[in-house]
């Protein structure tokens, strides 16, 4: 037996406010994992531009002590450089690749210093290793959190029916910041090479 008009109409209209409120869910919860990927990557930029700026005070202390390494301190300073470049830009992709290389040069660096025992006993070169490394740290478990943030934005916005709602109002998925090489030795002029 149908309804009657006037409450087929009612049904009708309950329907349709039940998928609207759904929808609202839907884009509220996107809207908070977009913004919660945001707020992860602004956390992971102050980390990198505060290790960008303690960078020039280590090579300028290292240079005092290391005149023959001035290859690997110039080095250090052009990756530090195009890194900079490459989080001004939010270019995920290339802020990976370069802080790899600077954090495998730091490494480097570090184990050169091994060889000169006044700038080991530096009180300012010593501050500012401890300080990089702790920088390091915390940048780690900011990729992570970041990483985690993309993650489950991309994850939901792929589900069912989350992609219609993501299709329709054009979120996006973010990319995951993956540091190269982190492991092993670093051949930071093959990266100069690729760039020449």
């Amino acid at each position: 037996m149908p309804f009657p008009p006037q409450i087929a109409h009612v049904i009708y209209l309950g329907i349709a406010l039940v998928l609207f409120m759904y929808f609202i869910v839907i884009y509220n919860n996107l809207v908070t994992l977009k913004n919660n990927v945001r707020k992860a990557w602004s956390n992971i930029d102050v980390l990198l531009k505060q290790r960008h700026d303690e960078l020039p005070k280590l090579i300028e202390t290292c240079k005092q002590y290391m005149q023959y390494e001035r290859g690997t301190l110039d080095q250090i300073t052009k990756i530090r450089e195009q890194a900079e470049r490459a989080r001004e830009q939010k270019d995920v992709d290339a802020v990976g690749k370069l802080e790899g290389l600077l954090k495998g040069s730091l490494g480097n660096l570090f184990a050169l210093a091994e060889n000169y025992p006044q700038l080991k006993a530096d009180e300012t070169y010593q501050h500012l290793q401890k300080r990089i490394s702790d920088l390091e740290n915390s940048i780690a478990d900011r990729r992570e959190l970041y990483n985690e943030s993309a993650t489950l934005n991309n994850i939901r916005i792929e589900q069912f029916p989350d992609i219609f709602v993501a299709s329709l109002l054009s979120f996006k998925p973010f990319k995951t910041l993956e540091f190269a090489q982190e492991s092993g030795d670093v051949d930071v002029s093959a990266q100069f090479k690729n760039q020449a």
